[in-house]
């Protein structure tokens, strides 16, 4: 996935405007954008890691996040939304100093995302200020640029598997999100659910134990990121114990701890398309790398539950 060159930034006395075309479709460019998950892979200029404690992106809410400069140095952050609108426009205001109000708009260009961020300050001298003692015009070309690096990396790495349903939408949500429902065929051929409950709410957990064939039992969890009743269910998908804490795999020491599962449906003429779509999150370039080896597997297994 490359991305187009960008112009130098165009901006008034008060402005700092960046402007990028991503090879990638705008839902994804979206998603990195207000995933805590995705956004703690690439915010910042090159040589920064990022914290996330709090992300709550509708208007009013809050994001709260840590920069870890290269020099050691912690640089908190407080962000509150105003405007959020899905896969279109964020509007954000940055309240702990310096103070700024961010608009970022997504655009499709040629079947690839534009996207422009526009930083206004309070006055033309604090925006000065912040570009020559925080280097902020590089550092948002910086970050744009690891963005793309980020959805470069995702394209080569993400899984995903269409499947049409003859029954409709309706009814293949309830199937995913109701633990009765679920308890019937979630999970490999041959074992069975021992236990199973929903708490279907943003930050809510489907907790579930299945048994295998020769009686061994396996303990997972989706905590829920994003439900729009009948389209879209965002989850992190984890082993764990029966607590609930995070295991690794049983079989597979370097598989990711943290899946980021994404399901879109759609109706047509009675009958239903699900794509999943699943990426790791939080992870380290050698759980990457077995999860994208394991693609091969994972659509066997994935056929198989859908079965």
């Amino acid at each position: 996935m490359t991305q187009a060159a960008t112009n130098p930034a165009i901006s008034t006395e008060r402005e700092i405007v960046a402007t990028r075309v991503f090879d990638a479709p705008r839902d994804l460019v979206f998603q990195t954008w207000i995933d805590p998950n995705h956004i703690s892979n690439w915010w910042g200029p090159r040589g920064f890691r990022t914290t996330v404690h709090e992300m709550d992106v509708r208007p009013c809410g809050v994001w709260r996040h840590t920069m870890h400069g290269p020099d050691g140095r912690d640089y908190p952050n407080e962000i509150v939304y105003v405007e959020v609108e899905r896969a279109v426009r964020l509007v954000y205001d940055h309240v702990s100093p310096p103070r700024f109000q961010t608009t970022v708009t997504f655009a499709d260009h040629a079947g690839k995302t534009k996207v422009t961020a526009r930083m206004v300050f309070e006055s033309a001298e604090l925006r000065d200020k912040v570009a020559v003692e925080h280097g902020a015009s590089e550092g948002l070309n910086q970050t744009l640029e690891r963005l793309g690096e980020e959805l470069a990396f995702m394209s080569g790495v993400q899984f995903e598997i269409t499947r049409v349903f003859d029954a409709p939408r309706d009814l293949v949500w309830k199937a995913f999100t109701e633990s009765e429902r679920l308890a019937h065929w979630w999970g490999p051929k041959g074992f069975t659910m021992v236990t199973c409950k929903v708490d279907l709410r943003p930050g809510g957990v489907f907790h579930y134990c299945m048994r295998s064939p020769d009686g061994h039992q396996s303990w997972g969890k989706w905590v829920y990121r994003e439900i729009v009743a009948p389209e879209r269910l965002v989850t992190v998908v984890s082993f764990t114990d029966a607590e609930g804490n995070l295991l690794r795999h049983p079989i597979s020491p370097t598989w990711p701890l943290e899946m980021l599962h994404t399901m879109t449906l759609s109706e047509r003429d009675g009958k239903t398309t699900l794509i999943a779509t699943a990426v790791p999150t939080n992870a380290t370039e050698e759980e990457r790398k077995t999860f994208h080896a394991a693609h091969g597997s994972m659509e066997q297994g994935f056929t198989v539950t859908l079965d």
